[in-house]
């Protein structure tokens, strides 16, 4: 995954508030759907994007597919974001 598919995952406002969702502990797309006012397909798509962004993951269990947080790219970007500061010692 790239960071580029991340951002653009994160730069929904529902995608957002999926991932507010998913901190309380996995779900299913039943479970997420509910707590908005859309289509299941709408959702399907938000997962989807998540999924492939590599800020979700997913588990099939008998008819249900759970969705959960996956935080090793958030750990990843955070990790790049430190590393721009560098060593602010050798600046000075």
């Amino acid at each position: 995954m790239g960071f580029q598919e991340t951002f653009k995952a994160l730069s929904d406002k529902t995608r957002r508030e999926i991932l507010e969702k998913l901190k309380g502990g996995r779900m299913t797309a039943g479970d997420i759907a509910s707590n908005f006012n859309m289509t299941a397909a709408t959702v399907s798509h938000h997962l989807a994007v998540l999924r492939d962004s590599g800020l979700i993951s997913d588990e099939k269990v008998g008819k249900n597919i759970y969705y959960e947080l996956d935080l090793s790219v958030v750990d990843e970007i955070l990790g790049w974001i430190a590393g721009l500061g560098g060593d602010r010692n050798e600046k000075q």
